[in-house]
């Protein structure tokens, strides 16, 4: 018996070891990161590293689906992926007609708004790195922050017609959606959506590494909403009990206008009643 319980006992302890090994390894690799962003601090100091930073990411997760609506009309297996088959896919000029609007934006709106940001707010970058729990944490209570406020904002912005018509109306624009259709919207709605997602991470006392990271995810899941493909690996697939809307569930609000103001989870839209599936007829809108 004595031996048993002494078998048990180093079993836990080996389990134990190895977890706390695993641990501290993937703290050790977080730090890594941490490190070589921080020998790069004079860059993301800079008054100029938050727009350059947003516009770049924003860019490089566009480009692939830019890519796949090139090809598609050569690879026809692709339109089983598309969320609107017979939709009207993105021409050349609808792609740059985006692509200067929203350089238009950065430069002109977003970029002065960052660089009074870095002004009010100086750069703090502490030496250690979040711990990897923390980090992931700290990015979902971000994502569902900034999703309660846009829901609220978008909701405000159908329900009232002036807002609809002055504000935004213009990312409505394009009901077959693409990848730089995103960040088609007014200045006063790139704005609104720039200032949810600047404060969500102040708000919860974010490490600036949890920071960064939530701004890649957030504009990451932004475009997988727009990219008009629903693929096996998209987000809503991963994230199970359909917690998740996905591509579907945004393109349906664009097609619709009255369902689905959540931008990325399901339970505000389910509470409120203004889900809407693929599978429901289509109805006519007032918005428009």
């Amino acid at each position: 018996m004595f031996r048993i319980m002494n078998n048990s006992q180093t079993l836990t302890t080996v389990t134990l070891c190895s977890n706390r090994s695993n641990y501290e390894a993937s703290s050790l690799f977080l730090q890594h990161i941490w490190d070589f962003i921080l020998s790069h601090q004079d860059i993301i100091r800079s008054p100029f590293y938050p727009v350059l930073y947003s516009f770049t990411v924003y860019l490089a997760f566009c480009i692939p689906y830019l890519i796949l609506d090139a090809v598609a009309p050569v690879f026809p297996a692709l339109k089983r992926c598309q969320v609107q088959p017979r939709g009207a896919r993105p021409t050349l000029a609808m792609v740059m007609h985006c692509l200067a609007h929203t350089v238009y934006s950065h430069l002109v709106f977003i970029f002065p708004v960052t660089v009074a940001y870095w002004y009010w707010r100086p750069v703090n970058l502490p030496r250690v790195a979040p711990e990897l729990h923390r980090l992931v944490l700290d990015v979902v209570a971000c994502l569902l922050l900034f999703d309660f406020q846009y829901f609220v904002w978008h909701v405000l912005h159908h329900k009232i017609p002036w807002l609809y018509k002055t504000f935004h109306k213009m990312h409505h624009k394009y009901t077959s959606t693409f990848a730089l259709a995103t960040q088609y919207s007014s200045a006063w709605e790139m704005m609104s959506l720039g200032f949810f997602a600047g404060v969500s991470p102040i708000v919860l006392g974010c490490h600036p590494m949890t920071e960064m990271a939530f701004f890649v995810v957030n504009i990451y899941l932004s475009v997988e909403d727009h990219c008009g493909y629903d693929f096996p690996w998209s987000t809503h697939r991963l994230i199970p009990f359909g917690l998740c809307g996905g591509p579907g569930h945004h393109d349906m609000h664009h097609e619709k206008f009255v369902s689905n103001y959540a931008p990325y989870f399901t339970h505000w839209d389910k509470l409120f009643n203004t889900l809407a599936q693929k599978s429901v007829t289509k109805e006519t809108s007032k918005d428009t």
